[in-house]
């Protein structure tokens, strides 16, 4: 009987821990839900701009490298495999490269994305899927990137005297259906390439915190997300 009241203890206050940790989520201030998203978010933004803007970040990174798109990029291959593809490789080079010096414009824009962001919003964003803050970005910032991206993209792109000859033979391309109207135009192309390969990648540092709240930098998105 002497181990009666001890044994109750515990389980009173094991029980009283499950409460509160089955209420923390609910009663979340929206001062904690936001700060935290802003924090995960910012972290994934930084994260990306400095992986991609730098030299190879693109180019040497399999899963966000650009290539040609559609049957061009298979007609790319099929020439580079018979020897004939330094053309093509100085292009598929230019084009990352070009992705490469205009994603450092992404940071500022992303992170006053990241601030306007509505404390409305934030507990939705913070519970919804995997990519939920990133796909907020998305929606939030492209359009305004695309006009950072395109000029530099241009400036880059112009230097490569295929340029012209790719916008020629990709126009012509399109207007039977070999590559989609996007892709007709190489600066165009590139800036798309570039900012889907910046979210991407933003999208995986999100799912990474959410998966594991221990890789959020700071200590109240850890808190945050750790709920989830």
């Amino acid at each position: 009987m002497r181990f009666a009241r001890p044994a109750l203890t515990l389980f009173a206050g094991l029980s009283l821990s499950l409460s509160a940790m089955a209420l923390s989520l609910s009663d979340l201030s929206q001062g904690d839900a936001t700060g935290a998203l802003r924090s995960a978010l910012t972290q994934g933004a930084e994260m990306a701009v400095d992986s991609l803007g730098r030299t190879d970040g693109f180019l040497g990174n399999p899963e966000v490298r650009i290539e040609l798109p559609g049957d061009l990029g298979k007609a790319a291959k099929m020439m580079k495999t018979f020897g004939m593809g330094s053309e093509v490789t100085a292009l598929e080079t230019a084009m990352n490269r070009a992705a490469e010096a205009a994603v450092p414009e992404a940071r500022k824009l992303l992170v006053d994305a990241v601030k306007n962001m509505s404390v409305s919003d934030a507990k939705g964003i913070l519970t919804g899927g995997d990519t939920a803050g990133t796909e907020y970005l998305n929606r939030s910032s492209r359009e305004q990137l695309q006009a950072r991206f395109l000029p530099i993209v241009k400036q880059m792109t112009d230097k490569v005297g295929l340029a012209q000859q790719y916008n020629s033979f990709a126009g012509q391309a399109a207007s039977f259906g070999v590559i989609d109207a996007k892709s007709a135009n190489l600066e165009s192309y590139v800036t798309e390439q570039a900012l889907d390969g910046l979210f991407t990648l933003i999208g995986q540092e999100e799912q990474k915190i959410r998966q594991n709240p221990a890789e959020a930098a700071g200590s109240l998105a850890k808190k945050v997300f750790g709920l989830l």
